[in-house]
Order: structure tokens, then sequence, then C-alpha cells
């Protein structure tokens, strides 16, 4: 194992990446449907919501972050340094290869729902400040004379 970790036996580091993926597609799906609310809050222009928002995402976007970190350490570990989720699922025994496959699988698709939520949410953000800096300041050469 990596200096970093814990001494785990195999079976032990086993169970520490699929509980880990089963928390991060429970965190996934909780920060989705916080990013659907702060889409809503956005369109709205409710920014104590949208602060409350930030405060609910952020420790639920750094436990996937750690979560992610050791899942990593862990299959480089058990397989080397160039392995990957794929690969460490590919040596699991039928069962258990199956269902961390179907929760990765999970993961995966929630994950790009977030990314695509986030992206949006971005987006219309700073559409928004866009049009509020035009509505405080004007933009230049608007009354210029042509």
């Amino acid at each position: 194992m990596s200096p970093n970790l814990p001494r785990l036996t195999r079976q032990q580091a086993i169970t520490a990446l699929a509980d880990g993926v089963q928390a991060d597609v429970r965190d996934s799906a909780e920060v989705l449907a916080l990013l659907e609310r702060q889409f809503e809050a956005a369109l709205r222009h409710r920014s104590s919501e949208l602060a409350g928002l930030a405060e609910l995402l952020t420790p639920l976007l750094d436990a996937m972050e750690a979560r992610r970190q050791q899942r990593v350490s862990l299959v480089r570990a058990l397989l080397g340094p160039e392995a990957t989720m794929a690969q460490f699922i590919g040596t699991l025994p039928g069962p258990a290869r199956d269902a961390l496959a179907s929760a990765w699988g999970d993961l995966e698709r929630t994950v790009r729902a977030c990314k695509e939520a986030s992206t949006r949410n971005g987006t219309l953000l700073a559409e928004q400040y866009t049009v509020m800096q035009r509505v405080l300041h004007g933009e230049e050469g608007i009354y210029a004379p042509r």
C-alpha cells in the first residue's frame, strides 16, 4: 500500500473502494438536487438562497474530492501506478464486479449531470452579472456619435 494510506488488507481496500463509490453516488445525487435549487434561485435573483446553497454544496464536494483521492490511491496501490477504476472493477469476482460496475456507472452519469448543471448555472450567473453591469455602468460607446 501507499505510504500515505493506513495499512489495509486487500479486502479492506476493496470494501473502502465500494463504500466510497456508494457514498459518492449518494452525495452526487444530493449535489445535483442542490444545483437544481441553485438554478431556480439564480433565475429568481435570490442571492441569500444562493449563498446558503453554496454553504451546503461545499462540504459535499470536499468529501467527494477526498474520496476520489482515496480511490485513486487505493486502486494504484492495488494494481499499479497507471491503474484505473475500470481495471480494478474488472479484477473483482462476478457479483461484486457487477454491483460495483453498476454503482460506478450511476456515479459517472450523475457526475456528468452535475457538470452540465454547474455549467448551466455558471452561464446564467455570468449573463446576469453582465446585464447588471450594463444596467449600472452602461455600455461603452453606446451614446457615441456614429
